[in-house]
């Protein structure tokens, strides 16, 4: 088995520093699915309470550099209830992926990485 790259964190980790950034900017954030706790793909919820949300997912870049698509952007939209299927159907697929859901009446993300709108 090969070693994950230097820059890359166990995904329990991330999605604990993912939270706790969060929290310290006073929104709420949670573990909605927890998957592999090594190297499972995380999708990122962040739920407006206005019935909207938008959906982000890992990329990387050209350059090989770590990415975040808002899949929102795209055809998915907005609608917190799409975004929801769109999960769902997501982790009936993979039983290793997490999810993680923010919830900001702002729309912040707490990305570190930069996000892609397509």
């Amino acid at each position: 088995m090969e070693a994950a790259p230097v820059d890359e964190l166990k995904t329990d980790f991330w999605a604990s520093a993912l939270i706790r950034r969060a929290q310290i900017a006073g929104a709420f954030a949670a573990v909605v699915k927890k998957g592999d706790a090594d190297a499972g793909a995380v999708l990122v919820k962040v739920a407006t309470l206005d019935r909207r949300a938008r959906l982000y997912a890992p990329a990387r870049n050209g350059e090989g550099e770590r990415i975040w698509l808002d899949l929102s952007a795209g055809t998915l939209g907005d609608d917190e209830a799409e975004v929801d299927a769109a999960i769902r159907r997501r982790t009936e697929k993979d039983p290793d992926l997490w999810v993680i859901e923010v919830e900001d009446r702002r729309g912040r993300h707490f990305l570190l990485e930069p996000v892609d709108v397509g």
